[in-house]
């Protein structure tokens, strides 16, 4: 059961045309911290995707975050 008072949250969720659509890639070379590339590939490897992927995705949500504001 609920407990407290609940808050509605914006559907962050992109419609499924937009997964489908892929956008041009860019090959880059970056440097992380060890420590963000290992949570990465730790769930990577819990969601059997790959860890550069999930990286990408965070970066896009980003850039369409603050694109729209």
């Amino acid at each position: 059961m609920p407990a407290g008072k609940l808050q509605r949250v914006k559907d962050f969720l992109p419609a499924p045309h937009e997964l489908a659509a892929a956008e041009p890639t860019v090959k880059i070379t970056i440097t992380l911290n060890k420590s963000s590339v290992e949570f990465f590939k730790q769930e990577a490897n819990k969601n059997r995707t790959k860890y550069q992927k999930m990286i990408r995705e965070v970066l896009d949500h980003y850039v369409n975050y603050y694109r729209a504001v």
